[in-house]
């Protein structure tokens, strides 16, 4: 239905510098000129959510411009993911300011993929960007995938990608597809051909081709105010977090962070899973985004200027308004990891404590098999990896090391970035070190916090391979995210070790090898050592 006070016009053609063009629905407000929101997507510019989200901006006074990125939808040229978005998105802003319709002032808003090429597009410094508003930001290249490939369940994407419009995806059993070796054809199992999935195959290390799609290691260069958003259960999640206290590190004015309890959707329900996160969960999204907006492009100064961070603490269920991230005041807890060597499975000897280990213990050992990964419990759909799952049945494995504290006397807040330091030692060429933060719920119900992956290959960053050494013992950092959670008195915390979660990250081999074109691995017999001189340990904040 027509709505009042709003122009619509569609298939606005934005020229390039190299004669191609790309295609804009415009949703103009009822006074004009005005400031403009710039909105472009992979996914199809047309649709229900996207023209109710242009219509929100345009009711609040902004003109918004919609486009399909380079080959996708109705825009010409070839979909390269990311390649072209920083400086087709320099010219999509250039030419919306010179529009009769647009003060000069503009703004961009994205979510995903159209968070990240914001960042892409901020790095050649557009003189009308005034503010960017990102959700669910993609970090860069081996980040949020330590492996130096993509994870299996990227596959499932480029399908969604493939072409120029959205591809239906249930009809191809995507599970089955993640297990097809050599990764080199997983195209081929999945039914098309994707020469995206196999560029990013060929470059397992961070080298030059990488570099059109990084922003973090230049993030500085940034000026604008930015509105960051994501959720705690965010499958992108590392990367908001990141890139605010980045910015604020930098010393840019206007950086805010919002942080709820949600996946990848945000904002779009209370419960994920099993878990309800309270009648608070959903918030007025659409005010904030105006208001930052109304602050950053109009000038429009509010009468409390609002707290940089505000973060949803799950547990508590109840929303705090904070001056940083991490808060100031949240602390740092470590908890060590110790047993008297058979810490396999919930049901083995795996102790978490506060104390250090004080006497030596005999290292807890398991065997990676290739052909019998982990679970990494998640739908098939890429759209969102894992959540708040249940891991009490996957605890039962004995490739599964579990340390389990004692049942809590009072509640514990656990808020900041999370990571586990393990000395680890393996008898293959390669192996991986994966560590996972659990919830223990007094019924048993064994809730997936936040998780993380070290690839031993990459133990020392993604410039380079090094060779790993049968039998010699790493220390290893293993970066699990961030958490914002506060566990009640009775629940007990808990640190799951693994050389796998499936299919969430590739299978390791073994091999020491490519990964790429191999079929075949070996067993990895894997030791994890927890004494005074090598203390396996988890650090909150």
């Amino acid at each position: 239905m027509p709505e009042s006070g709003i122009v619509r016009r569609f298939n606005v053609r934005i020229p390039l510098r190299d004669q191609i063009t790309l295609s804009a629905d415009l949703t103009l407000p009822e006074s004009l000129p005005a400031p403009a929101v710039v909105i472009r997507t992979p996914y199809g510019k047309t649709g229900k959510l996207q023209s109710e989200r242009a219509g929100r901006f345009a009711k609040g006074g902004y003109a918004v411009v919609a486009a399909d990125v380079r080959g996708r939808g109705d825009s010409e040229g070839v979909f390269e993911p990311y390649r072209n978005d920083g400086p087709d998105g320099a010219e999509v802003i250039a030419w919306t300011a010179a529009q009769q319709w647009c003060t000069g002032d503009v703004a961009t808003y994205g979510g995903s993929y159209g968070g990240r090429i914001q960042w892409l597009t901020a790095l050649a410094d557009p003189p009308a960007l005034r503010a960017m508003i990102c959700l669910v930001t993609p970090s860069d290249p081996f980040v949020e995938h330590p492996t130096g490939l993509p994870t299996p369940m990227h596959i499932d994407w480029q399908r969604f990608t493939d072409g120029r419009v959205p591809q239906y995806r249930d009809d191809v059993d995507w599970m089955s597809v993640y297990r097809h070796r050599p990764l080199w054809t997983m195209d081929e199992a999945a039914g098309f051909s994707s020469p995206n999935w196999r560029a990013e195959l060929s470059h397992t290390t961070l080298d030059e081709w990488w570099e059109p799609v990084r922003y973090q290691h230049r993030i500085g260069e940034v000026r604008v105010p930015v509105l960051h958003i994501s959720g705690w259960y965010d499958d992108e999640e590392i990367g908001t977090p990141a890139n605010f206290a980045a910015m604020v590190a930098a010393g840019r004015p206007g950086q805010r962070l919002l942080m709820g309890p949600w996946g990848h959707a945000v904002n779009t329900s209370r419960t994920l899973g099993e878990v309800d996160f309270g009648p608070d969960a959903l918030i007025d999204l659409d005010a904030t985004m105006l208001a930052f907006l109304d602050e950053h492009v109009r000038a429009s100064k509010p009468a409390a200027p609002p707290a940089p961070v505000r973060i949803f603490v799950m547990g508590a269920n109840e929303w705090r308004d904070e001056r940083s991230w991490p808060p100031p005041g949240a602390g740092t807890a470590v908890f060590h990891l110790s047993s008297q060597g058979h810490a396999n499975s919930r049901l083995g000897d795996g102790v978490l404590t506060r104390t250090p280990v004080a006497a030596p213990e005999p290292a807890d050992e398991w065997t990676h098999d290739p052909g019998r990964p982990v679970p990494f419990i998640t739908n098939p759909s890429s759209g969102q990896i894992g959540g708040p799952d249940d891991y009490h049945a996957v605890e039962t494995r004995g490739d599964v090391l579990v340390f389990t504290s004692e049942p809590l006397t009072e509640p514990l807040e656990l808020i900041g970035p999370v990571r586990v330091i393990a000395h680890v030692e393996t008898s293959a060429a390669d192996t991986d070190i994966m560590a996972k933060l659990v919830d223990v719920h007094p019924n048993g119900f064994a809730q997936r916090l936040c998780d993380g992956m070290v690839r031993l290959r990459y133990r020392s960053g993604f410039e380079r391979v090094q060779p790993v050494t049968p039998g010699e013992v790493y220390e290893v950092a293993i970066a699990l995210w961030d958490t914002c959670v506060r566990l009640p008195a009775d629940h007990q915390l808990r640190v799951e070790i693994a050389s796998s979660a499936f299919p969430k990250f590739d299978v390791n081999l073994g091999t020491g090898g490519d990964m790429i074109h191999e079929r075949d691995g070996v067993l990895a017999r894997n030791r994890l050592w927890h004494t005074p001189d090598r203390p396996s340990r988890l650090i909150v904040n």
